[in-house]
């Protein structure tokens, strides 16, 4: 029998009814990371995460469902594999399916990141279960520690643009949203080139025609989606989490290789690490850790 899935959002002022419910279906109860509990029952697993989703799973889930949810089960909850609730949080579309994002682009120094993941419904629950979701949400130790679980259970690609590379990339491109747009596409193709998918999900950053306009030939037979806040998808927020911790492994190295701490963002702090660079480095060598289209890079040389 196939298993279903239900998503949909609630306030936390619900956890106790609905720990209630589950109770009354003499489930077992655990309270991993990002979740307010999670309850497995005969059937079925329901979590409940601090976003307020709840993601109700497992063979026995419709009974669930049509037992407890009757209500909601038309205008709050949506199914499909795994289902985009109809709020702004949950999964996008059903599994398996590739999710693209990157990292580095607001940040002066360092490398741009983009990287994608490719998840079937089971590597999307141990995901979830493992505490997986925007690593904007994540401090770096557990970035990089959720790493390795993420390229256990999916296929992977990660591209890192190096600063000068960036610059060159730049240069050609004259567009960050092109630029980004032959990111995506590239570690597209390369997971296509890996294992067939028919769906892929991307964070939205400019116009879809550009992105379209970028894919590359296994790129262009998929559906592809775009949509804003894409990092409450699961396999999007895995790509996320990959994305950062490429980047903070790379600015760290950064850092040794030229013995000055290179901040992240685009802060005064960052204005300030720049200039001392440029004294012991000189002008030339700032382009090679970081990206010189952004104003602190004329902040820091004074426009020179």
């Amino acid at each position: 029998m196939s298993t279903n899935t239900y998503t949909s959002k609630f306030s936390s002022s619900e956890i106790e009814k609905f720990k209630t419910i589950f109770q009354n279906e003499n489930a077992s109860f655990s309270t991993p990371q990002y979740m307010y509990f999670q309850a497995r029952g005969k059937g079925y697993t329901a979590s409940f995460y601090k976003s307020g989703k709840l993601v109700i799973q497992g063979n026995a889930a419709a009974q669930i469902v049509s037992k407890y949810f009757e209500m909601q089960k038309n205008s709050l909850f949506e199914t499909a594999g795994i289902a985009v609730s109809s709020d702004d949080g949950g999964e996008i579309a059903p599994y398996p399916h590739i999710g693209i994002d990157e990292s580095g682009k607001g940040d002066f120094f360092g490398p741009l990141v983009i990287a994608g993941v490719l998840l079937d419904e089971n590597g999307a629950k141990t995901l979830q279960e493992a505490g997986v979701c925007d690593s904007k949400k994540m401090n770096d130790k557990k970035i990089l520690e959720l790493q390795n679980l993420i390229k256990e259970v999916s296929v992977f690609d990660i591209i890192a643009i190096s600063p000068s590379k960036y610059n060159e990339l730049y240069s050609k491109f004259k567009n960050l949203n092109k630029l980004l747009a032959w990111g995506h596409s590239t570690v597209l193709e390369n997971i296509l080139s890996k294992k067939p998918c028919e769906i892929a999900i991307s964070d939205k950053f400019a116009d879809e025609r550009v992105i379209q306009s970028a894919l590359k030939e296994r790129g262009k037979n998929i559906r592809l989606i775009q949509q804003t806040k894409a990092e409450s998808d699961t396999a999007v927020a895995a790509a996320s989490v990959l994305a950062r911790g490429e980047f903070v492994k790379r600015i760290s190295k950064l850092s040794s290789e030229y013995e000055i701490n290179l901040p992240k963002g685009a802060s005064n702090l960052v204005l300030e690490q720049g200039r001392k660079f440029m004294l012991k480095y000189g002008k030339d060598e700032l382009k090679n850790i970081s990206k010189i289209h952004f104003k602190t890079y004329l902040d820091i040389t004074g426009g020179a």
